[in-house]
């Protein structure tokens, strides 16, 4: 059984506290008062296949427990039917607790600031637009280290906070011939390192069918927490 660490297991512990309907074995049910308009539902699939739900009173009011069928797949459905609709699902992926992130790369990535604003807005303009939207690399983020190839920045990993939580949520971006060579391996290894030392644990996310992004997570030693699916609200 994975190591995960305790301040990311407090935190969805408590993500999903609040009155609790036992439906299935492996679906657990909460009416969460503090879910927004914006984030009214929201589920967590961990590894070994439990779900954790959680939705607000209003909707729990509005689906009729009572009849919606007993399992994620039937709470999801009757919630779509109710006109909520959810992003994309999500990997969830941490460094074990007692694991050491590593950069893994002869030229280690180095913290950029606001004086490589330059060579970080030419790197950006050369990768392309979904590669952009997909990484969510930005300089003016929490913190950014970048890997270079001589004076010219081919891999940046990014982080920003979560609120109220102990979460750095990582982004990288590698351009397309700089790729397999340990470049982002490195630049998220660093970011890694540092949001430990500040006191946060890094997390790594991505799109379930972003292949690269998985085996990339799993190389720099990030084990698979679970799939996190989260309703867009109004």
């Amino acid at each position: 059984m994975s190591n995960y660490p305790r301040p990311i297991l407090d935190y969805w512990r408590k993500a999903f506290e609040g009155t609790v309907v036992e439906i299935e074995a492996d679906l657990t049910l909460s009416l969460v008062h503090t879910l927004s308009r914006k984030r009214p539902a929201m589920m967590l699939e961990g590894a070994d296949g439990s779900v954790q739900a959680a939705i607000t009173p209003e909707l729990a009011t509005a689906i009729d427990l009572e009849t919606t069928g007993a399992s994620a797949t039937a709470l999801r459905e009757r919630l779509t039917n109710e006109g909520i609709a959810f992003h994309d699902p999500d990997f969830l992926f941490y460094l074990p607790a007692d694991a050491a992130a590593e950069a893994g790369h002869s030229a280690p990535a180095r913290r950029l600031t606001e004086n490589d604003r330059a060579v970080f807005d030419t790197f950006y303009a050369t990768a392309s637009e979904q590669d952009r939207e997909d990484s969510y690399v930005e300089l003016d983020q929490w913190a950014v280290f970048g890997c270079f190839d001589g004076d010219r920045l081919v891999s940046a990993a990014s982080a920003i906070l979560w609120d109220d939580s102990p979460v750095a949520d990582l982004g990288v971006l590698t351009l397309p011939d700089a790729r397999g060579k340990g470049y982002a391996r490195a630049a998220v290894g660093s970011l890694s390192g540092f949001a430990r030392q500040q006191g946060y644990e890094p997390q790594y996310r991505c799109q379930m069918d972003n292949q690269a992004s998985v085996a990339l997570a799993k190389a720099c030693g990030f084990e698979l927490f679970g799939k996190w699916i989260v309703a867009s609200g109004e």
